[in-house]
């Protein structure tokens, strides 16, 4: 392929320049693998990016994509509907915690993000509570592209280059504490950085404060697991003060923590979910919120009769093929008990991953479910992710930490391939 070829396409998230000089292609992908352009196999070490638990090129989700364009490809969800969306939010109902039983579709996490807003904001003005318009979100947070996204997230090199953000966002302290630099699973350490949201109810007022938003785990910041009762914490003081909990379940929804929702695995039920990636597999753009029965009726209830509601939504909304590719997708995961497979995978996972502690050029380890992340000296995360590349591993990079979330299709002899890759190019790596 030509320079040239190159040249039209502004890649997301990437160093343009560096990448068209040195492109790194893939063509064609099957099951747990990658194949580049000059024909190597490369083993992918984070589902695409968390978004393929089930595999590539699943012939069920192509399938049923295709019967779908043939039945009916699209059709706006503004004021009609299509059968696949309400199938889909009936499924959906049965995999949510708690009375998450009320869905909203999107087409991203990014835009699942700024509709969970939308929906706390519209609650309170429903409520007669339209004085609550902050939302409280956390350091080296990731919560989409878009400006709200940008604002919420805690990752600064998303932030400095824009110079303009929402306004009434607040910033509780991550819990990347260096007491949890090799922790496995729930740290002990950190639970009671949750407390920066009661310092923000004392300081701003609890009648001001609309939602706090937070990732179980901070997937694109390095695979941050929630300390031991911080959650708790959390959905105790929003509870006590009127405050919409929110979990940003982009990533770890749908198994990867090895519960449908991280927020079942952790014990704690939200009152908004966001989803995506995992949705379709991967195959179609798409996302969704997941909200309270209680939250859908007080805004729902507050508008006069034969009136819209809530005025949000996008062309994609309830997409019927992007549904059908979801319900496809949702039946593996059944089908082949994929979740399950997940928890039994994830020791055997981890201990790969740990089983890196004694390298020097190791700086930090995190994981739990089927996510895990490593830490390098500053300066080293892009030759490392090319390094890895090289090597056959794709993994994830935020900066200096290498972020892996491989699919549940994986077997033992790829997992020990992984580690393997991992071992030979990181004792390789500068300290």
């Amino acid at each position: 392929m030509s320079s040239n070829s190159l040249a039209e396409h502004w890649m997301p998230y990437t160093a343009n320049r560096d990448f068209k000089a040195a492109p790194r292609l893939f063509v064609k992908a099957d099951g747990v693998w990658y194949t580049d352009h000059a024909g190597r196999r490369v083993l992918d070490g984070c589902s695409g990016l968390f978004c393929v638990p089930a595999g590539h090129a699943r012939r069920e989700i192509a399938q049923a994509i295709h019967d779908q364009v043939l039945e009916i490809d699209y059709i706006s969800h503004y004021q009609i509907g299509a059968p696949p969306a309400f199938e889909l939010a009936r499924r959906l109902a049965a995999l949510t915690p708690g009375d998450l039983n009320r869905l909203f579709f999107t087409s991203s996490g990014s835009d699942a993000v700024d509709t969970a807003l939308k929906i706390a904001l519209a609650y309170h003005r429903a409520r007669g509570e339209g004085r609550r318009l902050k939302v409280v979100a956390r350091e080296r947070a990731f919560h989409g592209a878009t400006l709200a996204g940008t604002t919420l997230g805690g990752l600064v090199n998303n932030r400095r280059a824009f110079g303009i953000e929402i306004p009434g966002v607040l910033h509780m302290r991550h819990t990347g504490l260096p007491a949890n630099a090799f922790c496995r699973g729930q740290p002990e350490e950190g639970g009671d950085l949750a407390d920066d949201l009661k310092r923000f109810i004392d300081h701003h007022g609890a009648e001001t404060i609309a939602a706090c938003i937070v990732e179980p785990i901070a997937g694109s910041t390095g695979a941050l697991v929630a300390p031991r009762g911080y959650l708790e914490r959390l959905r105790s003081l929003c509870d006590e003060h009127g405050i919409l909990l929110i979990f940003d379940e982009v990533i770890t929804g749908f198994g990867r923590t090895g519960s449908a929702f991280a927020a079942q695995e952790f014990g704690v039920v939200p009152d908004i979910v966001t989803m995506a990636k995992a949705l379709t597999n991967g195959c179609m753009p798409m996302g969704a919120v997941a909200v309270r029965e209680g939250i859908h009726d007080a805004i729902v209830d507050s508008a006069p009769a034969g009136a819209i509601e809530f005025f949000h939504g996008h062309t994609a909304s309830g997409h019927p093929v992007a549904a059908a590719a979801a319900l496809a997708t949702l039946g593996i995961y059944e089908n082949e008990g994929l979740f399950a497979r997940a928890v039994r995978l994830s020791p055997i996972f981890l201990d790969a991953v740990f089983g890196l502690r004694d390298l020097p050029a190791v700086k930090g380890l995190r994981g739990q479910g089927m996510m895990a992340a490593f830490d390098l000296a500053p300066g080293r995360g892009v030759g490392a992710m090319k390094a890895l590349f090289d090597a056959g591993l794709h993994v994830k990079f935020t900066g200096d930490t290498g972020i892996l979330a491989p699919p549940f299709v994986i077997d033992e002899d790829g997992l020990a391939r992984m580690a393997h890759i991992l071992r030979d190019v990181l004792e390789k790596t500068e300290a």
